[in-house]
């Protein structure tokens, strides 16, 4: 519950697929849909678990880990794991691929480099 007992606004439930593809936030006021696209990949991110997730996908030396891997290392359940990784897809930040009995994911360098620099034209040059 917000201040006053009423509910935040949640954001529209949207299936965010593609890199983040929008004027930079500082190139001045940006139209509705692109602060849309920047607050739901934003919001994918807004969790300690998610980052650490992203964090140890980027520091994988195989690149990928199963689901299962996932979840002993950073002391989730399977079906926490399972949510959180399937925020991050949605968002377009990771990609899931099933191999037989497991899951694999990796993150989508270019859907970061892309959100990095609609935050900070700077930061990725």
């Amino acid at each position: 519950m917000g201040h006053n007992g009423v509910m935040p606004k949640a954001l529209p439930v949207i299936d965010t697929t593609e890199p983040v593809c929008c004027a930079p936030v500082a190139a001045g006021p940006m139209s509705d849909d692109d602060a849309l696209q920047i607050a739901l990949r934003l919001k994918a991110l807004a969790d300690p678990a998610r980052v650490k997730i992203v964090s140890y996908l980027f520091s994988s030396t195989a690149g990928e880990q199963s689901s299962g891997e996932l979840a002993a290392v950073l002391k989730l359940t399977e079906s926490t794991m399972s949510h959180h990784l399937t925020q991050l897809r949605k968002a377009g930040l990771v990609l899931s691929e099933r191999r037989g009995m497991n899951v694999f994911h990796r993150i989508r360098p270019e859907a970061l480099q892309a959100l990095c620099a609609a935050l900070d034209p700077n930061c990725c040059s």
